[in-house]
């Protein structure tokens, strides 16, 4: 039994995407700092947020934050493409992030459909 979310490779993994994030934005125009900017970063940041937040609370509720991060991820990834059609971000470099969001959306699945049967099994 994980004990803490800090344990968990779905968290850890969208840890490290957070800071893949900041350090590939921090290239982008200054004409976008409080636009696309912001909302990637912010996005980024809701996924171990609403993980670790999730981890905190009940298992209903954990499964409904794991949804939110998933939600944010496949917003991160659509600004992410963005940002590539406005080639503020390389192909090569969207590509590798993207990979690694595909390996987190599988994580996540996971963990949700693990949390989903600890909720069905749990007694009422």
């Amino acid at each position: 039994m994980i004990r803490h979310y800090r344990d968990l490779q779905v968290w850890q993994r969208s840890m490290k995407i957070v800071v893949v994030v900041y350090r590939l934005t921090e290239h982008f125009p200054k004409s976008e700092a409080y636009g696309l900017t912001n909302q990637i970063r912010r996005a980024a940041v809701s996924i171990p947020s609403n993980i670790a937040e999730g981890h905190a609370r009940t298992s209903r509720e954990f499964g409904r934050f794991l949804r939110i991060a998933r939600g944010s991820m496949a917003e991160l990834e659509t600004q992410l493409e963005i940002a590539m059609h406005l080639e503020y971000l390389p192909r090569k470099q969207f590509d590798e992030i993207s990979t690694e969001l595909t390996i987190l959306a599988k994580q996540l699945n996971v963990l949700h459909q693990r949390v989903d049967a600890a909720e069905t099994k749990a007694p009422t």
